[in-house]
């Protein structure tokens, strides 16, 4: 048995159109869907998938980023296997095309979890990452209009993963460009495990929206905990979001469980998400619940 969702920020208002990614959704579940019956693991789908959403220049993640306040473009990303609970994440990475990448090497070849700034673009060089050639040619800006540009003062726009693979391992992987206009160096939710991405043995999930909101309830991991309280995870995962939003934050997440369940709560207009069930059913959607 093998299923994933994915999510392309929850800043989707219901003016635009988003065909676009619609289609990239798509094709992106499709792709994945190859790999999990190739037996792909969980932690290599969600790495390809994120890459697959960073590159696509679509959403507010890799090539989609704007610049903040300084002019500066800062990314973040983390990754987090459920089965070993490893994770590794980048926050404010400059020059390089995949944050996802460098967050999986910070995993793998380090033994940290995050590495932040001009450390982790040194340690991005040392792994022989793609570079950024020209900033201004790369990124094209994306989510024009949608929530994760002003004037909303805490702002959002992220790409995310969660995927089971036939062995019944869990992964997830989450990934930010950063929102336009934010302040240097601010860091939200996206490249800390338990805020923005969590992946145990029971689940695996990723968040999108206000990360200062997702960071003081330490919404992913939250999932988790209430999942192994007893909650189901459509319960767990409401249970977040409504947390939050009685703060006064805003935003969605994903979240996929051991059984192939799925859950994408949320309380903004939208959030682009596509999934994948265990019967191979791929569905795609931007606002209905």
């Amino acid at each position: 048995m093998t299923a994933l969702i994915l999510h392309g920020g929850a800043g989707a208002r219901r003016e635009r159109n988003y065909d676009a990614e619609v289609a990239h959704m798509r094709q992106v579940v499709e792709a994945m869907k190859a790999r999990l019956d190739a037996g792909d693991s969980a932690l290599d789908v969600a790495t390809a998938a994120v890459v697959m959403l960073e590159d696509s220049g679509l959403y507010v993640a890799g090539k989609g980023a704007s610049p903040n306040l300084a002019g500066a473009y800062e990314l973040d990303a983390s990754i987090m296997d459920g089965a070993t609970r490893r994770a590794g994440a980048v926050a404010a990475l400059q020059g390089f095309r995949n944050p996802v990448l460098a967050a999986r090497a910070v995993m793998e070849r380090t033994p940290h979890v995050m590495l932040a700034g001009e450390g982790a673009a040194l340690f991005a060089h040392d792994q022989g990452l793609e570079p950024i050639a020209d900033e201004t040619a790369w990124f094209t800006h994306a989510g024009q209009g949608e929530d994760n540009h002003p004037p909303g003062t805490l702002s959002h726009g992220t790409v995310g993963c969660c995927v089971l693979d036939a062995q019944g391992r869990l992964a997830a992987a989450t990934s930010t460009a950063g929102v336009f206009g934010k302040m240097p160096g601010r860091v939200g939710d996206t490249p800390l495990p338990a805020a923005g991405t969590w992946a145990d043995g029971r689940v695996a999930a990723s968040g999108t929206g206000q990360g200062e909101y997702f960071i003081r309830v330490a919404a992913t991991a939250q999932v988790g905990w209430r999942v192994g309280a007893g909650q189901t995870l459509s319960e767990a995962a409401q249970a977040v979001i409504d947390d939050i939003g009685a703060m006064g934050g805003d935003g969605g997440l994903i979240a996929l469980d051991a059984q192939g369940n799925i859950a994408a709560p949320f309380n903004s207009q939208g959030m682009k998400r596509a999934w994948l069930t265990p019967a191979g059913e791929v569905g795609v959607e931007v606002f209905g619940r």
